[in-house]
C-alpha cells in the first residue's frame, strides 16, 4: 500500500473515532487496527494527522473511546514484548502504537479527570475469558503494563539489540533473555561495544520518546514545596519491578558518555549522512535526568547527615537508578563517563579552520543537569573529578556558555545551572588549587585578552556577567561572588586584568546608592572584602597585582570605612538612584583597553523575538543555598553552625528576617520570573521552600520568627541603625593595616626614584612582606551548595522546561495546558 494511502486511511480512522457518539467495542479489532496495523506513518505524520482540538473532543464526547484507544494500544505493545516481534509487521505494530502514545498521553494528562486513567485497571476491555493472564497480571494497571513492555521492548533482538542466536531457527525467548548481555554501547560495567545499528537507533529513539512523555505527568502539576511528591511513571519504572532497570540504566550512560559527533574526524561528514545516534543521544539524556529526581527532590529520605559512602548506600534509595548512579566507583568508569561529558560539552566550542565542519550537539543542558546528579549522589565522583586537572575541561565550557548566554533572557536556565555546578565544586578545596593552571586554550569569548591562570578567566567571566549581563541575572550575583570566596585562599596569582575587575566590582557595590537601595546589597561588599582578606593572608606572596590594584583605589577602602549613616545622606543617595533608573548602571563603565578580545569571538546576543522559554521558580538565597564550613588546619572541614556564625559573619539579625526570595532590589519583580513568583514570595507555607531543614527546625522552635511576614520587605527603607548594624562589621582591618604600612612606602619609591612605570613598584611589591605586621589570619571559611526542597524545586522546572523546549519534531507537550511552568514568547 501506498504511504499516502495508507496516511488516507489513517486519517479516515481518526476522524471515525472523532465522529462515533457511541462506544466502539474493544472487541472489534478491525476498528482498532486501522490506528497500527496496515499504517506506514512517521511520528511527525501521526502529530499532523491526529490534532489536538479531536483528541481533547474524544476525551470529552466520547470519553469511552479514548479509554478503548488507549487500552488497545497498550495491549498490543503487551503482546509484542511477549512474542519478540519476529515478523516486520510487528515491529511496525510497536512503532505505531509507540507514536499514538507519545501523541495522546498530554491530552491524559492535562485533564485532573483523566490523570489517574492509566493507574486504574480496565475492567473487561477486552479482558475477556478467553484471554488467559494470571490473576495478578490482569490486575496490574495499565501504566504498570505499559512500561514493563516497553522495557521489554527495549532489549527485543532483531528490533532494538543485535541479536545473539545462532541457528536460523532458534528464537530467543523474551521471558528469559538476560537483558544484561544486550547492553547497547560499552562503557560503565561493559566491555563489549555491539556493532552499530542505524534502524535499531531509530527504533529505541521512539521507544524512549513515549517513555519520555509516560514521564512527564510532572509538566501538568503546579510547582510545589513538597519534595515528596513522586512521580509514579519514574517511580514504578526505576523499581525493581522492572527487571531490565540496571541494563537500561547502563545502556542510557554507555550512548550518551560514548558518542563522538565529530565521527573520524572527517570534515563536513555530517553533512553527508544523518547521525541516528545523535537523537538516541537526546532522548537517553533526556531519560537519564527525568528519572534522577531523588525520591521527589532527594531530602524525602535522605538520611540527616551522610557521613560516609557506607552510609550513602545503606540507605538504598528505592529510584534504582540513583542506587546504580551512586554506586559506580571504578575509577576508569569515572575516567569514561568525565570524558565523554567533557568532549560533549566542549563541542559546540570547537572552532575549526573550515566553519560548520564539525557538527554541533544543542543538548548541553541536559548534559550540565546529568553532571550536576552525578556530582551530587555519588560523592566519590566529585573527588574524582577534582583530583586532576580534568576538573578544568568541564569548567572551560561552563565559563564559555555562561559568557554566551549572559545576554540572553531564554537562556536564564542555562546560567543558573552553570553558577549551581561552579557553587558546588567550589566546596572542595581542590577546585581553587586546580584554578592555578595556566589557560592556554583560548576558547573563542569576548572578554578582554590576558595571560594568567583559569582563576583569572573565572574572574573576567564573571564580571563580564555582572556587568553586562541582563536584569534578570541579579539574583545570581551572590552565588558568583560567594564561587570568588570560596578558591580565594588558594589563588597563588591573579592577572592585573583580573585584580582590576574584582576592584571595579567593588567600586560599582559601595556606592551610597547601591547600599542603600536593598536590605541585601550590602552583601556583596562583604564578599569582595571577604575574598580580597583571604588572598592578602593567604597567598601575599604571588598577588603582587591584587595588592597593586587594592593601593591604586585605596580611597574606595576609606569611603567605606567612612559611610555616612545619618537620614539626610541616605536620602540623597537614594535620589542618586532615582535619577539613574538602571540598577547596576555604574558598573558598566569598561575601560578603554579592553577593546582587543579572544580571538573567534563575537558579543553576547540577546534571544531572536519570537524565542519560546519556559518559567522558573525562584532560587533560595544564598545562606540557604549554602552551609558554612570552616577549613582546619590539616585541610579537613569542620560544618559551622548557622547560629554561630550569625554574629561573625555578615548575615545580621536584620538580614535573617528578610524574606529569601527577594535579595536585590530589582529581585522583587524578577527573582527568575516564574509561574510560581508569587507563590514564592506569599504566604508563611510557600516560605519553607527557600528554608534548609534545620533552619526549618530552628525556625518551628522560634515563635517569633514564625510570624515573620513577606510583606515586610516591601516597605522596607534603609534607617541609620541598620547602616550601623552592618558597617561596624566590615572586616576592614587587614586591608587598612596593609595600606598603612605599603601605601607610604610606594609614595616614598615614587619621589626618591621619580618613578611612574608600575613594572618598577610591582617589583618592589613582589619582594615586599607583611609578616607580622597583619592582624592575625582568621581561619577560612567556606560555604558549601546545600540540598533543599527550594533547589529541588528550581532543578524540577528546569529540568522539564528544558525537556519541553527542546522536543519541538515532533512538538510533544506545545500547547497543552502545562502548569509547572509558563511558556512565555520573547
Amino acid at each position: 500500500m501506498g504511504n499516502t494511502d495508507s496516511k488516507l486511511n489513517f486519517r479516515k480512522a481518526v476522524i471515525q473515532l472523532t465522529t462515533k457518539t457511541q462506544p466502539v467495542e474493544a472487541t472489534d479489532d478491525a476498528f482498532w487496527d486501522q490506528f497500527w496495523a496496515d499504517t506506514a506513518t512517521t511520528v511527525q505524520d501521526v502529530f499532523a494527522l491526529v490534532p489536538a482540538a479531536e483528541i481533547r473532543a474524544v476525551r470529552e464526547e466520547s470519553p469511552s473511546n479514548l479509554a478503548t484507544l488507549c487500552y488497545k494500544a497498550v495491549e498490543k505493545l503487551v503482546q509484542a514484548a511477549e512474542s519478540g516481534c519476529p515478523l516486520e509487521k510487528e515491529k511496525q505494530i510497536v512503532l505505531n502504537c509507540s507514536r499514538m502514545l507519545t501523541r495522546i498521553l498530554p491530552y491524559i494528562f492535562e485533564d485532573q479527570d483523566w490523570r489517574g486513567f492509566f493507574w486504574s485497571t480496565v475492567p473487561g476491555a477486552g479482558r475477556t475469558g478467553t484471554d488467559e493472564m494470571d490473576d495478578d497480571e490482569g490486575a496490574r494497571p495499565l501504566a504498570e503494563s505499559l512500561l514493563l513492555a516497553m522495557a521489554d521492548l527495549l532489549f527485543c533482538p532483531d528490533f532494538t539489540v543485535n541479536s545473539h542466536r545462532r541457528g536460523p531457527d532458534s528464537v530467543e525467548d523474551m521471558q528469559t533473555i538476560d537483558s544484561c548481555e544486550y547492553i547497547w554501547e560499552a562503557g560503565v560495567g561493559f566491555a563489549q561495544s555491539p556493532p552499530l545499528n542505524y534502524i535499531h537507533d531509530l527504533n529505541r529513539t521512539e521507544l524512549l520518546r513515549l517513555l519520555l512523555t509516560c514521564f512527564s505527568e510532572a509538566m501538568y502539576l503546579p510547582p510545589s514545596s513538597d519534595n515528596t511528591i513522586l512521580n509514579p511513571w519514574v517511580s514504578f519504572f526505576c523499581s525493581t519491578e522492572n527487571r531490565h532497570a540496571l541494563p537500561l540504566f547502563t545502556s542510557l550512560v554507555n550512548v550518551v558518555c560514548a558518542y563522538d559527533p565529530v565521527g573520524y574526524g572527517i570534515p563536513y561528514n555530517h553533512l553527508l549522512f544523518s547521525d541516528y545516534r545523535e537523537q538516541l543521544v537526546e532522548q537517553a539524556v533526556q531519560i537519564l535526568i527525568v528519572t534522577l529526581e531523588h525520591d521527589g527532590g532527594g531530602l524525602a529520605h535522605r538520611p540527616p547527615s551522610p557521613s560516609s559512602m557506607e552510609d550513602q548506600d545503606s540507605v538504598g534509595p528505592d529510584n534504582l537508578f540513583v542506587n546504580y548512579l551512586s554506586r559506580i566507583h571504578r575509577e576508569e568508569d569515572y575516567d569514561f563517563v568525565l570524558k565523554g561529558l567533557a568532549r560533549l560539552l566542549v563541542n559546540p566550542l570547537m572552532q575549526t579552520y573550515l566553519p560548520n565542519s564539525t557538527k554541533k550537539i544543542q543538548f548541553h543542558q541536559e548534559l550540565l543537569v546529568l553532571f550536576w546528579k552525578l556530582c551530587d549522589f555519588n560523592k566519590k565522583f566529585l573527588f574524582f573529578v577534582l583530583k586532576s586537572s580534568d576538573v578544568l575541561d568541564i569548567l572551560v565550557p561552563i565559563l564559555f556558555y555562561l559568557n554566551d548566554a549572559r545576554a540572553d533572557q531564554s537562556r536564564v536556565g542555562l546560567m543558573h545551572i552553570g553558577v549551581f555546578i561552579l557553587l558546588l565544586l567550589s566546596g572542595e578545596r581542590n577546585f581553587g588549587v586546580r584554578l592555578n593552571k595556566p589557560y592556554s586554550v583560548h576558547v573563542p569569548m569576548d572578554i578582554p585578552v590576558f595571560t594568567g591562570t583559569h582563576a583569572d578567566l573565572l574572574i573576567v567571566v564573571f564580571h563580564k556577567i555582572i556587568t553586562s549581563g541582563h536584569q534578570r541575572l541579579q539574583p545570581l550575583f551572590d552565588c558568583l561572588l560567594t564561587i570568588v570566596v570560596n578558591v580565594s585562599p588558594y589563588l597563588k596569582s591573579l592577572s592585573m586584568v583580573a585584580a582590576n575587575k574584582l576592584l571595579h566590582l567593588l567600586e560599582a557595590f559601595s556606592t551610597n546608592w547601591f547600599l542603600f537601595s536593598a536590605s541585601q546589597n550590602y552583601h556583596l561588599v562583604f564578599f569582595l572584602l571577604e575574598a580580597f582578606n583571604n588572598i592578602i593572608q593567604y597567598q601575599f606572596d604571588g598577588n603582587c597585582n591584587l595588592v597593586y590594584a587594592i593601593i591604586r583605589k585605596r580611597n574606595l577602602f576609606h569611603q567605606l570605612a567612612n559611610l555616612p549613616s545619618d537620614p539626610s545622606s541616605i536620602q540623597t543617595a537614594l535620589l542618586r538612584k532615582r535619577k539613574s533608573p538602571d540598577a547596576i548602571t555604574g558598573i558598566s563603565r569598561t575601560s578603554s583597553q579592553e577593546t582587543v578580545s579572544m580571538e573567534g569571538s563575537r558579543p553576547a546576543v540577546p534571544a531572536e523575538p519570537g524565542t519560546l522559554k519556559t518559567s522558573l521558580v525562584a532560587i533560595p538565597a544564598i545562606d540557604k543555598l549554602t552551609e558554612k564550613s570552616q577549613v582546619s588546619e590539616d585541610g579537613t572541614m569542620i560544618s559551622v553552625l548557622k547560629m554561630e556564625h550569625s554574629h561573625a559573619s555578615h548575615h545580621t539579625p536584620q538580614a535573617d528576617h528578610t524574606p529569601q526570595a527577594d535579595h536585590t532590589p530589582q529581585a522583587v519583580h524578577s527573582s527568575i520570573v516564574g509561574a510560581s513568583d508569587t507563590e514564592s514570595v506569599s504566604g508563611r507555607d510557600n516560605e519553607d521552600v527557600f528554608y534548609t531543614e534545620t533552619e526549618m527546625e530552628r525556625r518551628r522552635m522560634s515563635s517569633t520568627s514564625s510570624t515573620i511576614s513577606c510583606t515586610s520587605q516591601s516597605h522596607w527603607s534603609p534607617t541609620p541603625d541598620w547602616v550601623l548594624s552592618w558597617k561596624c562589621k566590615l572586616p576592614l582591618q587587614t586591608i587598612m593595616r596593609l595600606l598603612q604600612v605599603l601605601v607610604p612606602q610606594v609614595e616614598k619609591i615614587c619621589i626618591d626614584k621619580g618613578l611612574t612605570d608600575e613594572s618598577e613598584i610591582l617589583k618592589f611589591l613582589q619582594h615586599g612582606t607583611l609578616v607580622g605586621l597583619l592582624p592575625v589570619p582568621h581561619p577560612i571559611l567556606i560555604r558549601k551548595y546545600q540540598a533543599n526542597a527550594g533547589t529541588a524545586m528550581w532543578f524540577r522546572t528546569y529540568m522539564w522546561g528544558v525537556v519541553y523546549l527542546r522536543n519541538v519534531d515532533p512538538p510533544i507537550w506545545y500547547d497543552t495546558d502545562v502548569r509547572l511552568f509558563e511558556i512565555q514568547k520573547m
